[in-house]
């Protein structure tokens, strides 16, 4: 036999699929044991698998309902992000109370947000959850990329490269909020508008950024007033000093979440800058940190709790044998308070 015959990887509920010309999810139900199949389809479904020569690679759940009954959700940040976030707490809240009524436990899974440990891989893959939740990933997380292939996979984001990637997922259109938000200071008479973005190997903070340049650009406004953040305090504090250095002159900043606007609003503050006469700013997600500080964010809404409650009724609704709608889009509005 050839290394690579030797190497070959078992056959996938994909391939099954594509051999009886049935969805995923219905050679799902059939092993896992459900009647909702016809006859006919449960002989085509049968007969690929025998074919095949597939096995559900389901090593550790139990032999009564051969399922782990957890979910992993996966959060490719560090540590100190995610506890420092509040982003972070309303999804997990809202997966919390879409979880309580079933069975299922959640798992938290951190991971490195350039690639993942073959610790997390090994988990994932080995049997030990039913499905997972990912939050927060980048460009370089490929292994999540293909993660839907094995395993059912919610994500929480637009995926970044959608021919690699299975499609469920929850979002908000975050080029038409950022385009709202930005449109928000350009109907206040606002010329000089900065954008400090998030991270560049994120949806949001590509899509974000591209909102802000589409208002700026209807608006016959100038866009190369742009600093590269990574969603966290410091480097909001970092972009706006550096936005002050370049143009002093600049009367608005859309900044890309409320954790972000918060460090460059003290950033203001400590240059004499008068909020919002001098600068407005506008945030990003309202979350508890918009009004938490000296000045209340204007900020636009996203509403975090249901979309991670969206995730994991999505989630269910796949682990049940179902086929939910693939994408959910949540609605996003603004929040008129002091910095704006």
């Amino acid at each position: 036999m050839s290394t690579s015959q030797s190497r070959r990887l078992p056959p996938t509920l994909e391939e099954v699929a594509a051999a009886a010309g049935v969805s995923r999810s219905t050679v799902s139900r059939v092993v896992n044991g459900s009647t909702r199949v016809s006859p006919e389809v449960l002989a085509n479904v049968t007969r690929a698998i025998d074919e095949l020569h597939y096995v559900p690679n389901r090593m550790a759940r139990s032999l009564a309902n051969r399922q782990t009954m957890a979910i992993a959700l996966v959060v490719p940040e560090e540590t100190t992000r995610f506890f420092g976030d509040p982003y972070f707490a309303s999804i997990v809240d809202g997966i919390a109370r879409a979880l309580r009524p079933s069975d299922y436990v959640l798992n938290l899974q951190f991971a490195s947000p350039g690639a993942l440990s073959e610790k997390t891989v090994r988990y994932l893959l080995g049997g030990n959850v039913d499905g997972a939740l990912v939050v927060s990933h980048h460009s370089g997380n490929h292994f999540l990329a293909s993660l839907g292939h094995s395993l059912p996979v919610v994500f929480g984001g637009r995926p970044l490269h959608p021919d690699e990637q299975p499609s469920h997922y929850v979002d908000v259109d975050n080029v038409a909020a950022a385009d709202m938000g930005t449109r928000y200071l350009i109907d206040q008479g606002r010329q000089r508008i900065a954008t400090i973005t998030g991270s560049a190997d994120m949806p949001a903070g590509i899509d974000r950024e591209a909102g802000w340049q589409r208002a700026m650009e209807r608006a016959g406004l100038r866009t190369d007033l742009v600093a590269r953040g990574d969603f966290s305090m410091a480097s909001g504090a970092r972009c706006m000093r550096s936005l002050l250095d370049r143009s002093p002159g600049l009367d608005a900043v859309f900044v890309a979440s409320d954790l972000m606007a918060t460090g460059a609003v003290s950033v203001l503050r400590e240059r004499g800058r008068a909020i919002p006469s001098d600068v407005a700013v506008v945030g990003f997600d309202d979350s508890p940190v918009a009004i938490g500080g000296e000045v209340e964010l204007t900020t636009v809404f996203q509403p975090s709790v249901e979309m991670g409650e969206a995730m994991a009724h999505m989630l269910l609704a796949m682990l049940r044998g179902e086929e939910p709608e693939p994408v959910q889009i949540m609605p996003t509005r603004m929040v008129v308070r002091e910095s704006a």
